[in-house]
């Protein structure tokens, strides 16, 4: 059988043969054992000297397929509503070749049943193709550094018949790509055990190590290893060759591609704790005692039994430092023997007095522990593996909701897509880490990770800061939402996608909830559905029986099988109702009356959580008119919408046709205190899925904006999530030239109970809030310019005031930088915020001003943004419009470059403005 496609005439005709010599620098994390000739395991981050290739044209990629999709690559999707009904997969019977059956043995390891693992065929499809070869020209390739997402430099499709639609972002996502990277293996390498460690990879990813096939893995979200040892060559230059394959239509939002998360080059001994080879739980945990119990498996790569000694050191984790700090405990495993070329397990305990609790916000303790443990064979370490973890108790109360470490914990969570913003989905994590921190400061305490694994370092950051986590896995299963989602794998991989996830990330402290899927349409299959569910929940819970699992359910009913599979029951709309409003009826859509008192009457035993609310949507200090006088409004032109420019109203009180306003979901909440809380659809806007406006290229539906401003519902969360801070926010802006005269409605949103409005030094009456009334409201009020003010109170006592005015035309350009001294590793970043200002440093929310940017020194501008969701403008563009006075600058180091870097920003009529920021080593 021929195993070798032809090879496009385009590639052929390009082929240089020529030898290269590009290893990149190699950076271990670990540090030198205490023996210079006892070997243990170095992790070298991959991240510079990659070269990058995309085919132009599909009809030119070349035929190393992992599987044949079906044919499907309208923007028909785009028309669907987000909550349509799933529908059944498209199967195709094709003789074609495809790779799938050398793939899926890459995923053995996560089979739980032996019999059901996967035998590799015969043979090394693709040893003979030019780009897998050493001596392959790649020289007219791009220079890249990881992570990296080859789509996000755009441009921007537009139109309705654009290769990738709003849903997917407008950005040249799909495509087939390549990625080749040489690496130095040295002499000294020979006897270890070498493996490659992708932490995530936009998708269908295949690896050659010098010619020949070593694995992969579909699931673009998911992180896996590949052995690299029998095909690697000590003491000579290696190369590395990856294929990704991006469909079309293949998700519901921007999925991003290329390898957009970090590689790793893993080395060990052949006695070595394998991939996420321990399992930390603390069965009790009090401010007076811990238990600690470690498992730690063991593989054993030699072709010889042997008995190894397992031995774990737990230390206090130094934050600051990023290192261990004081030990506190050890613990030592009963010794065990490895027969070749297999893995064991062994458990240890032990106890901790006193020990320094890990305490999710609004604590800000989030104490964590790293236990090293050691491997020893004849008496000498070969191997060291750390593992961070934190101690605390978790409990689920129907009643109540959640407890952590003994306290009540009220779930004030968001849900959050992968992207950056206009970074994409290339992983930075000074970039995650502002937006925990914008996130924080609204009160919010918890992330749920829509709809997919998300990148290990993002939980880090969670561990770190005190963020709870819900832990998603899939968007489908089985039925489909897109015509070429990730459900075409599903048959073949859940399992082992979900065991890796769940080993992965078991030791995180910040993970309480594990869900195996959201708004399935197996919800639809009854009996069918649940059985899935069943089987993935029972999954879960042989990896970790210490977290209740779920599945997020905006259909389900109490009377159906479905939720009985699940240990919690996550409710997507259904809390607060799905259409109610009157101009619904009659229509075919999902129409739901709120729901929490039948899930808790039909599910006593446990815990109830809504794991999306609201999906309220606005364009950041946009204000249409009129303003609806009720508590919630669906959109359309005229009401809360204008389908021309693309805006929203920015009063929150309009949302999605299946959600509804924070007010509405509060009050549900509040009349149903059983609830655990919520996670709101979504805490920052992301890219694609634009809900109301699919010519448009990001959502509406954040608290936040896709380049970090807060929208004015920010505020009326953190009202409601942080009632002890002072606080009193004022909406819209004062500057209304069209409307002197009109009526123009001003809304407050307050911590307080009660505030007084003034205009122009007038009173406009003291409003008080009443039961279930989360906002001010002052409809009446008729336009003139001046001054807006607020006074707010509490308990009859004054409690916070502000204040907005009509500004002068715009005058200066004020720079913000959130960190004005970075690091100089070319990883880090400073956020600028550019804010147009008259000439008394008053805010002009209502300029559009064109902006131009130049810099000096050793930096170099990543991106801008300015938070609209219909701006077309390539977010590497150093000009830009603001939009509603605003506008942002990304500015990455250079790395290994110290010194001054300076901002210039430039716009016509005003004076220009600049900004320093220091990158230090």
């Amino acid at each position: 059988m021929k195993t070798t496609p032809d090879m496009p005439r385009t590639i052929l005709t390009s082929l240089i043969l020529a030898t290269i010599l590009n290893a990149g620098s190699l950076h271990s994390t670990e540090t030198t054992p205490q023996k210079p000739d006892v070997p243990t395991r170095e992790s070298v981050l991959l991240d510079s000297g990659w070269k990058f290739m995309r085919y132009a044209n599909e009809s030119d990629a070349d035929a190393w397929i992992y599987d044949v999709l079906p044919d499907d690559r309208s923007n028909s999707w785009d028309a669907l509503p987000a909550d349509a009904k799933p529908t059944e997969a498209v199967r195709i019977e094709s003789d074609t070749f495809v790779l799938k059956p050398w793939i899926l043995p890459t995923g053995n390891a996560f089979i739980g049943d032996p019999s059901k693992r996967h035998k590799r065929p015969e043979g090394s499809p693709g040893e003979d193709f030019p780009f897998v070869q050493k001596d392959f020209d790649d020289s007219d390739w791009d220079d890249v550094t990881l992570p990296h997402d080859w789509a996000i430099k755009g441009p921007f499709y537009e139109g309705d018949d654009a290769p990738i639609g709003g849903g997917m972002g407008r950005l040249p996502s799909h495509g087939t790509a390549w990625y080749r990277r040489q690496i130095d293996i040295p002499q000294s390498d020979d006897g270890k055990s070498i493996f490659l460690d992708i932490e995530g990879a936009m998708s269908y990813a295949m690896v050659w190590c010098n010619g020949q096939l070593v694995g992969g893995w579909p699931f673009g979200y998911a992180s896996w290893r590949l052995n690299l040892t029998p095909y690697l060559h000590p003491g000579e230059v290696n190369q590395l060759a990856i294929r990704l394959d991006n469909p079309p239509n293949s998700s519901r939002w921007y999925v991003g591609g290329g390898l957009y998360r970090d590689v790793w080059l893993t080395k060990t001994h052949p006695i070595h704790v394998p991939q996420w080879g321990t399992k930390i739980t603390t069965p009790e945990a009090s401010e007076d005692r811990a238990a600690v119990t470690i498992e730690v498996s063991v593989s054993n790569d030699s072709p010889e039994a042997v008995e190894a000694d397992i031995s774990t050191r737990v230390f206090t984790w130094d934050p600051d430092a990023r290192k261990p700090g004081i030990e506190v405990l050890l613990i030592e495993n009963a010794g065990v023997k490895l027969e070749a070329n297999r893995t064991a397990t062994c458990t240890g305990s032990g106890t901790i007095d006193k020990p320094d609790l890990w305490q999710p916000l609004p604590a800000s303790s989030a104490n964590l522990y790293v236990a090293v443990s050691e491997i020893r064979v004849n008496q000498l370490v070969v191997d060291r593996y750390e593992t961070r973890f934190g101690i605390r108790s978790l409990e689920f109360n129907p009643k109540r909701g959640v407890f952590v470490n003994g306290t009540h914990v009220p779930i004030r969570g968001v849900n959050q897509h992968h992207d950056l913003g206009a970074l994409g989905a290339a992983f930075n994590r000074r970039a995650a880490e502002r937006q925990l921190e914008i996130l924080r400061d609204m009160g919010c305490n918890a992330i749920r990770m829509a709809h997919n694994p998300p990148a290990p370092e993002l939980l880090r950051l969670c561990d770190e800061m005190g963020f709870m986590v819900f832990n998603e896995s899939f968007d489908v299963w089985e039925r489909k939402k897109t015509g070429l989602g990730f459900h075409l794998i599903f048959p073949d991989w859940h399992e082992q996608d979900i065991r890796a996830l769940v080993r992965r990330d078991r030791n995180h402290p910040s993970v309480i909830i594990w869900s195996t899927g959201n708004e399935v349409g197996e919800q639809y299959t009854d009996a069918d559905g649940a059985a899935i569910a069943s089987r993935l929940s029972d999954i879960v819970r042989e990896e970790d029986p210490t977290r209740p699992t779920s599945a997020s359910m905006n259909w389900a009913k109490p009377d159906m099988p479905f939720p009985r599979a699940m240990d919690l029951i996550s409710l997507n709309y259904q809390g607060e109702g799905i259409r109610q409003d009157p101009i619904f009826e009659g229509t075919d859509r999902i129409r739901t009356p709120p729901m929490y008192p039948e899930f808790h009457a039909a599910f006593p035993d446990k815990v109830i959580v809504s794991s999306e609310s609201a999906s309220a949507l606005s364009s950041r200090g946009s204000y249409l008119f009129p303003v609806t006088a009720g508590k919630t409004s669906p959109i359309r032109d005229g009401m809360g919408g204008n389908s021309t420019t693309s805006e929203v109203s920015a009063y929150e009180l309009y949302a999605v046709d299946f959600g509804s306003s924070p007010d509405v979901v509060f009050e549900k909440q509040d009349q149903n205190p059983y609830v655990a809380g919520e996670f709101v659809w979504s805490g920052w806007d992301y890219l694609g899925e634009p809900t109301p406006y699919y010519n448009a290229r990001s959502s509406y539906c954040g608290i936040i904006d896709l380049a970090g401003f807060p929208k004015d519902r920010y505020y009326l969360y953190q009202a409601r999530w942080r009632p002890d801070l002072p606080m009193v926010h004022i909406l819209p802006h004062w500057n209304w030239p069209d409307r002197i005269g009109e009526v123009t409605p001003v809304h407050v949103f307050t911590s307080g109970d009660e505030a007084e409005l003034f205009l122009n030094g007038k009173s406009l009456g003291r409003n008080k809030k009443g039961p279930f009334e989360y906002r001010l409201r002052w409809d009446d009020v008729v336009y003139e310019p001046g001054t807006l003010q607020v006074v707010a109170y509490k308990d009859g006592d004054k409690w916070a005031d502000s204040e907005v005015s009509t500004t002068g035309p715009i005058a200066k350009i004020a720079m913000i930088a959130d960190r004005d001294t970075i690091r100089s590793d070319g990883k880090d970043l400073s956020f600028v915020t550019v804010r147009m200002e008259d000439e008394n440093g008053r805010f002009v929310a209502n300029a559009q001003s064109l902006l131009s940017f130049e810099i000096e020194g050793p930096g170099e501008i990543l991106a801008t943004d300015n938070g609209f969701p219909a701006d077309f403008t390539p977010f590497p563009s150093t000009t830009r419009k603001a939009f509603n006075g605003l506008c942002l600058v990304i500015i990455r180091s250079l790395p290994g470059q110290s010194g001054e870097i300076r901002l210039y920003a430039r716009a016509e009529g005003i004076p220009g403005s600049s900004t320093t920021i220091h990158s230090d080593p």
